[in-house]
């Protein structure tokens, strides 16, 4: 008989985080790795990544670091043989690398905007084909997860790439879902609000912050533990009917009055 538990297990599975070296990708790595699953933590410099990977591996967990550039097609297809060549196709991938500019769009230049959208959607594009192409080519199942954002559904000020990227990659979940149920790939997104990292907590704590945080329902920011749940729904069996789907976990700033 199948347990509950054993649908949210994710062992004998593989998973690929990008953006994993800090911060939610970080967190989110480990999350995966105590439910079972051999994580591989990717990005752009492996220096970044192994004191990550040997603190997992300290606990008993099964880690490793692999080098991608989510902004390079060559960077992505080199990584994904070198995985596919050792563990095969990662039947989890989590797209979490992400970037953000800060400044009015006035004044947010060319450069800018390609860094942003080049990262949070073309990137996210590059790595889910990839892996798609290698799980249907070895006729594996698998799921895709984009981060996505809640201002990629609302907008805050001054991050008008963000806005965009996010708004694209949430709408790109939905059409590779849709093309790819047939191949037993689901892909979903989480839209997480507010989350409380080393990044931002300096800003939440002040009195801007303290503002920001009374528009939220709950009346707090969010901490990378409340993604922990709907991390493990999306990418464990305990979510096999669940595909194009964009999950909000923000304390319901989403439904907060305009």
């Amino acid at each position: 008989m199948t347990t509950l538990a054993d649908r949210f297990s994710l062992k004998g599975q593989t998973a690929l985080v990008t953006g994993a070296s800090s911060g939610l990708g970080l967190h989110a790595a480990g999350v995966l790795a105590q439910a079972g699953a051999r994580v591989l933590l990717a990005a752009r410099r492996l220096d970044r990544l192994q004191s990550a990977v040997a603190a997992l591996n300290a606990e008993g967990l099964e880690a490793h670091a692999v080098e991608l550039d989510v902004n390079d097609d060559g960077s992505v297809v080199h990584a994904f043989a070198r995985i596919e060549g050792r563990w095969g196709p990662p039947g989890i991938v989590l797209n979490n690398a992400g970037v953000a500019t800060l400044a009015p769009a006035l004044a947010q230049t060319e450069s800018q905007w390609d860094l942003v959208v080049n990262t949070n959607l073309k990137g996210a594009w590059l790595v889910a084909t990839e892996a798609a192409r290698r799980l249907q080519a070895a006729g594996k199942p698998g799921c895709i997860i984009n981060v996505a954002s809640i201002l990629g559904e609302r907008v805050g000020g001054a991050v008008a790439p963000y806005c965009a990227s996010k708004a694209g990659l949430i709408h790109l979940t939905k059409a590779l879902a849709q093309e790819w149920a047939r191949l037993g790939i689901r892909v979903n997104a989480l839209a997480p609000g507010y989350i409380a990292t080393e990044l931002n907590r300096d800003f939440l704590a002040s009195e801007a912050g303290q503002r920001l945080m009374s528009r939220i329902p709950q009346r707090r920011f969010g901490t990378p533990s409340d993604l922990d749940g709907a991390l493990l729904l999306l990418a464990s069996q305990a979510g096999a009917y669940i595909t194009g789907t964009v999950l909000a976990v923000d304390g319901g700033h989403l439904v907060s009055p305009l």
